[in-house]
């Protein structure tokens, strides 16, 4: 059996004649960027969203980068960031101008660490950037109070989380000054190339992020602003719209083949994703801790022609191109520790009983092999 991380061509079957339908609608239309299609999905995610705005731009990463130069965040500032998730969550601070300053992640959900960013507060922090790492909402409340105690603003990191909901049943993105989304193939709601978009109930906010992602142009050749290239294509834009209506429902099935997982794993020394009952996991990974010889099981379940990855082998704060920083090991503990531990399995919302079934028993053999020895 050969199982991948994530099937796309599954999901591409099951829906092939909307795909088509939607892809030749452009086609035909000749209207490519910014268009009628695109303008449709931004509305249509608001309203799913519960937003006044939304606003598409080329990627994830270019919606957490416009969303922080919309919000005036620039030289001399320091923005919180998590010291464990992919790295364009600090890149993006840097792009701005600004410092990233790296505060560590909690044992159990692996999202920021509220008493550490209390920590990390100096009179130069602008905002916090939680990241609701592998489909886990971050601890909203706890964040969004520190904020409001030292006037911060908070940029939310959804890349790997939409459709995700917080202990007080918001949807991510939805809380903060702007929520940032990823539609990057892979994603809950994954397009067939890259994109990413911006919600916020911030009228300025909006109109700042609307220039900046067509050259800082609001009228046609006119420019107020130092903007970039930035704008969600209508080819994305109504594949995403297809599949937008099957989000919830996919969001389940992920939720589904989670617990599987999880109740499969009872009894073995593999730690399955903690999961906070007042909140909703979207499971866009479905990450274990391996207690030792991770990369060991890695490359046994390859045999097994199951795909795993490591998501993140390498903590920022030790990043190379952050060393003049000034970070050292032992400065965040926790993400240090989780780092050397963490393995992804496949998750998707196609993911068969019979496919967990098999990869549980594959985890189970390595562990009775190494207990032997």
């Amino acid at each position: 059996m050969n199982i991948p991380m994530v099937d796309l061509k599954v999901q591409y079957r099951k829906l092939k004649d909307e795909f088509d339908s939607a892809v030749i609608g452009v086609m035909e239309s000749c209207a490519f960027i910014m268009g009628p299609e695109v303008s449709a999905f931004e509305r249509e995610v608001a309203e799913y969203s519960g937003v006044k705005h939304a606003a598409g731009v080329a990627s994830g990463t270019d919606a957490l980068l416009l969303a922080v130069l919309a919000a005036g965040i620039g030289k001399g500032d320091e923005v919180i960031v998590p010291a464990f998730t992919f790295i364009a969550t600090s890149e993006i601070v840097v792009r701005a101008g600004a410092k990233p300053v790296f505060a560590d992640v909690d044992p159990r959900t692996f999202t920021l660490d509220p008493e550490d960013v209390r920590r990390k507060i100096t009179p130069a922090t602008k905002a916090i950037i939680p990241v609701h790492l592998y489909g886990h909402p971050a601890d909203m409340t706890a964040i969004m109070k520190i904020a409001a105690e030292h006037g911060l603003m908070v940029i939310e990191d959804c890349a790997q989380a939409q459709g995700a909901l917080d202990s007080e049943g918001r949807k991510v993105g939805t809380i903060g000054l702007a929520g940032c989304f990823s539609f990057f193939p892979s994603k809950n709601l994954g397009g067939y190339g890259d994109g990413g978009m911006i919600l916020t109930d911030d009228d300025s906010l909006y109109e700042q992020v609307r220039g900046l992602r067509n050259h800082g142009s609001f009228e046609r050749y006119y420019h107020k602003l130092h903007g970039f290239n930035s704008r969600l294509d209508s080819m994305q834009a109504a594949i995403l719209r297809v599949k937008l209506r099957h989000l919830d429902e996919w969001n389940e099935d992920r939720r589904r083949a989670a617990h599987r997982y999880s109740e499969g794993l009872r009894g073995t020394r593999y730690t399955p994703p903690f999961e906070n009952p007042s909140a909703k996991h979207v499971f866009h990974q479905y990450t274990i801790l391996v207690p030792e010889k991770r990369n060991e099981l890695k490359e046994f379940l390859a045999g097994k022609g199951v795909a795993s990855m490591i998501y993140y082998p390498v903590s920022n704060h030790l990043q190379e191109v952050y060393r003049d920083l000034g970070y050292s090991r032992g400065d965040l503990p926790v993400s240090e520790d989780i780092q050397n531990h963490v393995l992804s399995l496949p998750i998707y919302p196609d993911l068969q009983p019979e496919q967990t079934d098999y990869i549980l028993a594959a985890l189970k053999e390595f562990e009775a092999k190494e207990l032997t020895k």
